[in-house]
């Protein structure tokens, strides 16, 4: 059994995760961390082989810490932070980093399929739309497309953030060319669709070759 802790337990994507950990039939949920809950996050990570973080992009860096110091591997939902800033932290042997810009088996298609499209219609522009409260914009789904479309020779010309009540998580990727353009869209319409990607990342992150990965790509 793999033993899991979640950090930001009480918030909407913490409270799914935690249903869905107790879902797993490889996992024990072992601790709650929160605010709200009254339990801190060094209270509980020592008991974790894993800690799943979605907390805020200013409490991240150092939830990710106190797991390490903890011997604790984290699975880091949060955006909106120096992800980069903490790879030369990660030096010689310790526990693992993993950090998904986005959970939704989908989003990351959305992002491969944009890859392969750049060769012929390299111009494009990224639209992303989350609920109002989201805290950083572009998203990090936004930011981590980008830099894919980038590494794959394309030209981002723009990246627009919309915040509006009723949504969840959506993104598309708009392509042009003369006379014509393609739309790659993702929907998430509940936060269930992150879940999966979540517990393949708490399952794979012990053994990943690397302290810090970005990305589920790595693990599909």
């Amino acid at each position: 059994m793999i033993k899991v802790a979640v950090s930001g337990a009480a918030g909407k994507m913490g409270q799914a995760v935690c249903d869905a950990v107790e879902g797993a039939d490889d996992m024990e949920l072992v601790g709650k961390a929160d605010p709200s809950l009254g339990t801190d996050l060094a209270s509980v990570a020592g008991d974790a082989d894993v800690v799943v973080d979605f907390t805020t992009p200013d409490a991240a860096p150092g939830n990710v810490r106190t797991c390490l110091e903890a011997g604790a591997n984290a699975v880091v939902g949060t955006s909106g932070w120096d992800v980069d800033g903490l790879r030369a932290e990660l030096t010689g042997d310790g526990p693992n980093v993993f950090v998904g810009p986005n959970f939704a088996i989908g989003a990351v298609l959305m992002i491969e399929l944009s890859t392969k499209v750049v060769s012929q219609m390299p111009d494009c522009e990224i639209v992303e739309l989350h609920r109002a409260e989201k805290l950083d914009a572009p998203s990090g789904t936004a930011k981590h497309t980008a830099a894919r479309i980038a590494e794959a020779g394309g030209n981002v010309n723009g990246v627009h953030s919309v915040r509006l009540p009723g949504m969840v998580a959506h993104q598309e990727v708009i392509f042009g060319g003369e006379g014509q353009t393609l739309t790659i869209r993702h929907d998430s319409l509940d936060r269930r669709s992150f879940m999966p990607g979540v517990l393949l990342a708490v399952r794979r992150v012990p053994e990943l070759p690397q302290r810090l990965t970005v990305g589920l790509e790595a693990l599909l």
